[in-house]
């Protein structure tokens, strides 16, 4: 599943950010101002000094040569010395400021390995729709409610851009079982047009009003990669968008767009990733125009984290310019490709028919794949032609399939090399597939966060017991010798760094049932999945992911040590600080 994976992010982002800055610009101040006072901590008021010393709580290094030490001293942003305090210590050039962890654990800063910054604010902007634990819509009657009270503190907004968006709605989690309809969001509203989002950003819901102005009629043909779903009538579309027909019909509702709105989305984006102790963040499918604003954000000064863009391969072409060094914290980290959609959406690309097919479909129904296998093969051969490096969300089997033979094809035409291409997702990758992957060197970033959020509904619906067991097999990846990052794919789900970490350990999902025992890995590797492996993942594995010397002071402080809680426990970490380059980006109140 990825939220921002799609032609419709662009135009979302866009239209959320110029609606939301007249409607937050109060909020945006009192960001930059709560951020202001973080001025005051220990960590920040350090980096003036010569040197800062870290001591008083346990140090995780995620350096398998030293894997705890007493003492980290930091010098111009730098790491110089870790290991005993009287020895690291020593090594001191004049005054030292001692940051006094008061019992707390100090890690390496969490490297995101696939998100979308830009699209993280929209969590903060739009109705939000999520069900619980992130928010209360579980059943449409509570999303009309959400809606309403919504449009009742919006006025202005909607007054202005004429439209109401929500974020976050999610089928499998409603007590009723299914998607909202037109006539559903008709009763919150039939004078202006509603557009709510899935939560796995590849459907969506329009309506009447929403659909006149799209253009979308009984007349209106279901687009290659997309279907309009139908009343009972086999012609009136109910509402419900997939895929290539929502990001269509949602462009036309969309993309009011000023500087300063996608700016201040972009910083409160970035502001967010900070509070779960993330110091290097993705835009995992930047759209046209998405790299210059990231760029500009970086002029400005508005981003605290190091962010890597990757710019849509068929959309974005020109803005690919990969660099390994930053300019104002954003630097083009390769390409950005797209086969298919979501598995609990249904849309993901399968090999075998899903468990039960949604409304509508035939029971070998395998879900679609959004672009052609010509477009992949192409797109990859182009970037191993220029040595760049390509990530590409394929979650279904079959979309795996895909990329392995594109990217055989590129290999045996070009050579192989360092280029670290990156599958996205792969929740559904067989065993079968992994030796492929790792003789090809596709780089895994596998979505274990998923076996939470949708477990259950994998199981009972999308894809049965046997293979829901096998989503996002990291320990298989493992035991062949295989290195994975873990990733959230925000704004899907909130940029939280502790469920990732829970996920990968527990695989617990929300009714407590375990799936897929055997894919659990032990918490070191999953903390090596969320430090050294993803900043490996971006060639910068000589600066980051672990606390050594001469790596940037980029950490993290917990309020306990993952180590030594029990795996169940995991989940009730709490980020107390975020520290870049010596700087303290978030403290917790």
């Amino acid at each position: 599943m990825c939220f921002a994976c799609s032609p419709f992010a662009g135009a979302l982002a866009d239209a959320i950010s110029r609606r939301a800055f007249m409607k937050h610009s109060i909020a945006w101040a009192g960001v930059a101002g709560a951020r202001s006072g973080f001025l005051c901590s220990p960590a920040e008021a350090a980096i003036e000094s010569v040197d800062t010393l870290y001591v008083g709580g346990p140090i995780v290094t995620i350096n398998d040569s030293q894997p705890t030490a007493e003492a980290v001293l930091v010098r111009g942003g730098k790491i110089v010395a870790v290991g005993a305090r009287a020895e690291v210590e020593s090594q001191a050039k004049g005054p030292i400021t001692t940051v006094d962890l008061k019992g707390k654990t100090l890690l390496p800063g969490f490297v995101d390995p696939h998100g979308h910054v830009v699209m993280v604010g929209l969590q903060a902007l739009a109705a939000n729709l999520l069900p619980a634990p992130d928010g209360e819509g579980n059943g449409i009657p509570a999303l009309q409610h959400i809606l309403r009270d919504w449009i009742g503190r919006n006025g202005k907004v909607i007054e202005r851009y004429g439209v109401i968006v929500g974020f976050g709605y999610d089928d499998s989690q409603l007590k009723e079982q299914r998607h909202p309809t037109r006539a559903d969001l008709d009763a919150v509203s039939m004078d202006t047009p509603i557009l709510i989002v899935h939560q796995s950003g590849h459907l969506g819901v329009l309506n009447s009003k929403a659909l006149d102005e799209a253009g979308v009629t009984k007349d209106t043909p279901n687009p290659p990669g997309g279907a309009f779903r139908r009343e009972a009538d086999g012609e009136t579309p109910n509402g419900v968008c997939e895929e290539a027909a929502f990001f269509g019909a949602a462009g036309k509702l969309l993309g009011r767009l000023d500087a300063q709105a996608y700016l201040a989305m972009i910083k409160a984006g970035a502001a967010f990733y900070a509070s779960f102790g993330y110091t290097t963040v993705q835009e995992g499918r930047a759209m046209p125009g998405s790299a210059t604003m990231l760029a500009k954000a970086g002029e400005a000064g508005l981003l605290d984290v190091d962010v890597v863009v990757y710019p849509d391969v068929f959309q974005s072409l020109k803005e690919i310019a990969p660099s390994r060094e930053y300019k104002n914290r954003v630097r083009i980290g390769g390409a950005k490709a797209t086969i298919d959609g979501s598995p609990q959406g249904k849309t993901a690309f399968l090999s075998q028919p899903y468990y039960k097919p949604p409304e509508g479909k035939d029971a070998d129904y395998r879900g679609y794949a959004a672009i052609t296998k010509e477009q992949i093969v192409n797109a990859v051969d182009l970037a191993f032609a220029n040595d760049w490096q390509i990530l590409t969300h394929a979650n279904g089997d079959a979309a795996v399939d895909w990329l392995i033979e594109a990217v055989g094809a590129a290999t045996a035409k070009h050579g192989t090399g360092d280029r670290r291409a990156v599958l996205v997702h792969g929740q559904t990758t067989r065993l079968d597939q992994l030796p492929k992957l790792k003789e090809l060197a596709i780089f895994p970033s596998f979505f274990p966060m998923h076996t939470y959020y949708w477990g259950d509904w994998h199981r009972d619906s999308v894809l049965g017991p046997e293979r829901a067991a096998r989503i996002s097999p990291c320990n298989s990846a493992r035991k062949l010798g295989m290195i994975f990052t873990s990733h959230h794919d925000a704004p899907v789900a909130n940029p939280d760094a502790i469920r990732v970490l829970s996920a990968t350990v527990t695989r617990v999902t929300r009714s407590g049932y375990v799936l897929g025992p055997e894919e659990r890995v032990d918490t070191p590797t999953a903390l090596k999945a969320m430090t050294i492996w993803p900043a490996t993942q971006y060639f910068e594995e000589a600066s980051k992911g672990t606390i050594e010397p001469g790596k940037l002071a980029d950490f993290v402080i917990l309020s306990d040590n993952p180590l030594t809680v029990k795996p169940e426990d995991l989940i009730t970490l709490k980020v107390v600080e975020t520290i870049k380059e010596g700087k303290s980006i978030y403290r917790a109140s």
